[in-house]
């Protein structure tokens, strides 16, 4: 999860966050040239004293937000830690280096998390018992081998990166009042983006999936299968804004690099139904 989402939405939760700190141009201003100066994996611990400020004491609805982002944190965070750990899952240089550091994006966030919500005066929730195999609690389902076979896992964290990117683009609209919040956000979802490019070289590295892309084509999983399909459905979208970009103007544009040449939304309802296989029962 993007943290100017969680901004977006403590935002419609409570209109009045930035009268609490300062006038809303100033305080999106100074993070944006924060976060230029400073280590992307370190940005959310910023904000831990700005939600002190915010708040003496909170309100449900902005605890609940931050509730909901920190139990998605603790999924992205568990799955990349027990990946780094899991006896020679990983090859050893680039590989290793490369999901250590994405790891170590998803531990900050949930620290992150876990500051703002003491901050506010709650309780953070506890981290759930989590099925990567996708089964809801059994441990038997389509992934229940993904620490153990590196394809498999790169699979898995290709749709969690997947997914993230189209999450992310869902909630873009509540920052087009703001060319600051906007401006910054895009460039953050720029970088993420390229984290789901890089999981996909990684896979198109290995002899089985030498032909994949560093982008998603049509609605095509990368070979994942029926499991995944909810987190590429709808990629095959060719109109935007009204304009079908197939052989746009009398060039010869496909419909595979039109449909690879913008990512779709998907919305908060879609993304539960996605990750609610790996929550327990």
């Amino acid at each position: 999860m993007n943290l100017y989402n969680i901004i977006s939405e403590i935002e419609k939760a409570d209109p009045e966050v930035y009268n609490r700190l300062d006038s809303r141009r100033k305080v999106i201003s100074g993070f944006t040239k924060m976060s230029g100066k400073i280590a992307l994996a370190t940005v959310p611990l910023a904000f831990g004293s700005m939600f002190q400020k915010a708040y003496g004491q909170t309100t449900a609805s902005v605890t609940d937000v931050l509730q909901f982002a920190l139990t998605l944190e603790y999924l992205e965070a568990e799955f990349y830690t027990k990946a780094v750990a899991a006896p020679g899952l990983l090859p050893a240089g680039a590989a290793t280096g490369a999901i250590t550091t994405i790891r170590d994006h998803e531990v900050a966030h949930v620290e992150f998390l876990k500051t703002a919500i003491m901050a506010m005066g709650a309780t953070p929730v506890s981290k759930p018992e989590f099925d990567f195999s996708g089964a809801k609690g059994d441990g038997n389902g389509p992934f229940k081998d993904a620490f153990s076979n590196y394809d498999l896992f790169l699979a898995v964290a290709q749709t969690f990166e997947d997914t993230g990117v189209r999450a992310y683009k869902g909630q873009a609209g509540n920052l087009i009042s703001n060319n600051d919040v906007l401006t910054a956000a895009l460039n953050i979802h720029s970088v993420e983006a390229r984290h789901a490019a890089h999981i996909r070289s990684m896979r198109r590295a290995t002899t089985q999936n030498n032909d994949l892309k560093p982008w998603i084509t049509g609605k095509d999983s990368g070979g994942i299968g029926a499991a995944v399909q909810a987190s590429y459905d709808g990629e095959e979208i060719t109109t935007q804004a009204g304009v079908n970009i197939v052989n746009i103007n009398g060039q010869n544009i496909s419909m595979e690099a039109a449909s690879e040449s913008f990512d779709e939304p998907l919305s908060m309802e879609q993304i539960l139904a996605i990750v609610d296989p790996f929550l327990p029962k």
